[in-house]
């Protein structure tokens, strides 16, 4: 498909800067896809939309301080390093910026020594490996003099590293949080829990192929790179009897919409597993997972944007999108919320 198809004007005032001062109380967009139908309303409704049996699916992720500022050992030029994926024995897959000086063999010092790192790879991209070489706790390393990964449409650091975190992050390993979950509170969820909703946690270390723009004129041409995820044998078990006993089941975000749908769609059932996935949800696609979606306002022409709209329609998507500009939504990481629920229904072909 034309990437222009899913192009849209953004105000860059739009574009939230700072997380609410109360998670709950952003605003929600409540969409019916099968409907069509939308309404305004805040994030701490979503208790009203969920009902007893449902199964609500998030990704317990933590966000690790991956931005690294530093300079190359020999020549002291400046090099920042964004670790996206660990490969193991301290070795990780990264994003380098400038990546052009940084070759087979550089060497990169960070924390005035505390950390170094040589290079043991070079790929396309400005993705390089990294082999890390460092005193003590890595993770602990990484906190003293890492930052954290914030995207660069924030222009700002965090005051406080917990801002950028779901209030129910618990695996350490991602290079992006999985933003839809800033929305829930501790008292939202226990709220969520006696109402009879069952809440299962599952695992996606998010790294580029979440977050890596599209710079191809046509979507078929463009590659994911791949991300590992994991459900757990129990959370396995809940799924597939979610799905015998016709309950919904409610993906929070996009990083658990990819996670369900790849494991549904290579194995027939929910399958307990640790392993990649580069999959790409687009216009086409036919979901198999889940029922209902909880998400934030994406990039124009990004593939978040593409997932959400073969949930619901393209034409429709950008219908959603257009009210929320005009009714002067927050985007991206810190921005508002969507919550999509309905039957679909196939309104034309996948381009509508």
């Amino acid at each position: 498909m034309d990437i222009n198809l899913f192009d849209f004007v953004l105000p860059e005032g739009q574009i939230a800067q700072s997380p609410s001062e109360q998670r709950d109380a952003c605003r929600m967009l409540v969409i019916d896809r099968e409907k069509r139908t939308y309404e305004d309303h805040l994030f701490s409704d979503i208790i009203d939309y969920l009902k007893p049996g449902d199964v609500l699916v998030r990704n317990n992720t933590k966000v690790i301080p991956a931005r690294l500022l530093g300079y190359k050992t020999k020549t002291h030029g400046v090099v920042e390093v964004l670790l996206l994926k660990d490969l193991g024995n301290d070795e990780y897959e990264c994003l380098v910026g400038h990546a052009k000086s940084v070759h087979l063999g550089t060497e990169c010092t960070f924390g005035d020594g505390k950390l170094k790192a040589v290079c043991t790879k070079v790929l396309d991209e400005g993705i390089r490996h990294f082999k890390f070489l460092y005193q003590g706790i890595f993770l602990e390393v990484l906190e003293s003099i890492g930052h954290m990964p914030l995207p660069p449409y924030i222009h700002r650091q965090v005051s406080d590293n917990s801002d950028y975190q779901t209030v129910y992050a618990k695996v350490p390993g991602s290079a992006a949080a999985p933003t839809a979950g800033f929305h829930f509170t501790d008292d939202l969820l226990e709220k969520i829990t006696q109402k009879g909703i069952e809440i299962i946690d599952i695992t996606l270390n998010i790294g580029l192929g979440t977050f890596r723009p599209v710079k191809v004129e046509d979507t078929k041409d463009h590659h994911m790179h791949s991300e590992l995820y994991e459900i757990k044998e129990e959370a396995a078990e809940c799924l597939n009897l979610a799905k015998k006993e016709g309950r919904r089941i409610i993906a929070v975000g996009t990083t658990s919409v990819r996670s369900l749908e790849a494991n549904l769609q290579k194995y027939g059932i929910f399958k307990a597993t640790k392993e990649p996935t580069n999959i790409f949800i687009q216009p086409g696609y036919e979901y198999k997972a889940i029922d209902a979606l909880i998400t934030n306002f994406h990039l124009p022409k990004s593939t978040l944007v593409m997932l959400v709209s073969a949930f619901m329609g393209r034409s429709f998507t950008l219908e959603c999108y257009e009210h929320a500009v005009k009714e002067g939504y927050r985007f991206f990481s810190f921005g508002d919320a969507m919550f999509i629920h309905g039957a679909f229904k196939d309104y034309g072909s996948t381009q509508d």
